[in-house]
């Protein structure tokens, strides 16, 4: 293999790493520590370039709210049962990370998919929601809630998206996709999941990248959790308080 070779197997546009040198996206690191919050540095990290100041207010309220949900959620519960195992807190991470998936944490990915599919064939939102079901998914992603009978994130990340359309931030069409779907699911509202994904799907994110969004958003919650978990002293804290015991099915 010739350096050439070597040099093109790992390619790449995101970063240029050389001696004395950190470029990030084209940019020297040196411009932008200092000059650059997390959320923005995210956007240029996945875009390439610097978002538009109404696209960085609507990304990060996105970010916001899928922050935390408290030991409810999944991913919560399991950092902090790990940080009591004496993993770390990077194990205790991963390890909460890695529940994230269709069921906990994929929703705003399908709910991309969901109303994308709305949105590109320009078809009235209970067409897709018929085939949907007809293939046996009875629960529509983005929609309900087992906690929530209305998600508090809901609102503000709608106002704030229809703010960003009628300034010509974002286009609205999924916006709207989005609202039609709620109205024939009426009285079940929107979620977090829901409200994210019109958020992602708007500023032209691929529906991919709406989980793993999520994720990184998630990330600072489960972080947060898993430090105050290692400060309680408490060892191997399983799902449930030991006086209760588990049903025993005969």
């Amino acid at each position: 293999m010739t350096d050439s070779q070597a040099a093109d197997w790992w390619a790449t546009a995101v970063s240029r790493i050389e001696p004395n040198v950190i470029e990030l996206r084209g940019l020297p690191v040196a411009s932008l520590i200092g000059d650059i919050a997390f959320g923005e540095m995210t956007w240029l990290m996945l875009r390439g370039a610097r978002p538009a100041p109404g696209q960085l207010r609507l990304f990060e309220a996105a970010l916001i709210a899928g922050v935390d949900h408290g030991p409810h959620a999944p991913s919560i519960a399991v950092a902090r049962m790990a940080a009591t195992c004496g993993v770390g807190l990077n194990n205790a991470m991963a390890s909460a990370i890695n529940v994230l998936g269709d069921s906990h944490g994929g929703a705003g990915e399908q709910c991309v998919e969901l109303l994308s599919e709305i949105v590109t064939r320009d078809v009235a939102a209970d067409v897709v929601i018929a085939e949907w079901r007809a293939r046996g998914i009875r629960y529509l992603p983005g929609f309900g809630h087992r906690f929530h009978t209305r998600d508090p994130r809901r609102d503000p990340l709608l106002t704030l998206t229809a703010e960003a359309a009628d300034a010509g931030v974002v286009p609205g069409d999924h916006l709207r996709a989005a609202l039609a779907v709620e109205e024939a699911l009426h009285p079940v509202p929107m979620n977090i999941d829901g409200a994210t994904a019109v958020i992602y799907a708007e500023l032209g994110f691929p529906a991919p990248l709406a989980r793993g969004l999520f994720v990184l958003s998630r990330s600072v919650g489960i972080l947060a959790h898993a430090w105050e978990e290692t400060g309680q002293g408490r060892r191997n804290k399983g799902p449930i308080p030991p006086s209760i015991r588990p049903t025993y099915l005969d």
